[in-house]
């Protein structure tokens, strides 16, 4: 069985190590570059099935990183490393074709779960599911089966085909919400009302989760919507 070649582009080194060490137990081949000029340099003598992508790179941004690897090598799936402060930039990188993100600061098991689940996630059947709305439903769909590594994809699709749309950052932020982590949901939630006020999922959701009672259930979309599907 072949060996699945992972590149990290990161110009700190703390976060290279941290990387290989614990992507060398999942026994890939793991290749790391400290700038997006060195990283493109290699992809064009090595084929990867996976990139690790630091927006913030001395020299190229990493968004026109990102731009030339889904130009050249459509194939090669990319997730982006972000800080707290720079998830709008995340969002942006989503809507070039990055398949997800993780967050700064992070932990080996993390790196280890997500670099499984985007290696081993099976690719969405574009013939059935290829245009905005069908690919929310999916979304929804994979959601309420607890299937969120395919609801993401799902997302990460939509937001490609249309990133002016709100419904896709609201599912963003709900997925982000059922992992735990509040803070980033709310600015997918604050994404999603910037598009559109009037979107009362992510105005429900986003109230719920600035408030003292988080309880309450989590809106994937207008309750008539809800009750169609």
């Amino acid at each position: 069985m072949n060996k699945h070649s992972v590149l990290v582009i990161d110009d700190e080194k703390n976060i290279r190590l941290t990387m290989m060490q614990a992507l060398e137990s999942l026994n890939f081949n793991i290749v790391t570059a400290v700038n997006g000029e060195e990283a493109l340099q290699i992809m064009k003598e090595k084929a990867f099935d996976l990139v690790f992508l630091d927006l913030k790179l001395p020299g190229i941004h990493g968004m026109e990183v990102l731009q030339q690897i889904k130009s050249n090598w459509p194939n090669t799936r990319t997730i982006i490393i972000t800080a707290h402060a720079t998830v709008e930039y995340a969002v942006e990188a989503m809507k070039y074709g990055a398949v997800d993100f993780i967050q700064k600061p992070f932990s080996i098991k993390e790196i280890r779960e997500l670099a499984t689940s985007v290696i081993n996630r099976r690719e969405i059947n574009e013939s059935n599911a290829s245009d905005y709305p069908s690919l929310i439903k999916l979304a929804k769909h994979k959601i309420n089966e607890r299937n969120f590594v395919d609801a993401n994809e799902a997302v990460s699709k939509a937001i490609a085909v249309n990133p002016n749309a709100p419904e896709a950052y609201n599912l963003l932020g709900a997925l982000l919400e059922i992992k735990g982590d509040w803070l980033a949901a709310q600015k997918f939630y604050r994404t999603a009302l910037d598009l559109d006020p009037t979107y009362k999922p992510a105005a429900a959701n986003l109230a719920r989760t600035t408030s003292l009672n988080r309880d309450g259930k989590i809106s994937l979309s207008h309750e008539k919507d809800e009750k169609d599907e």
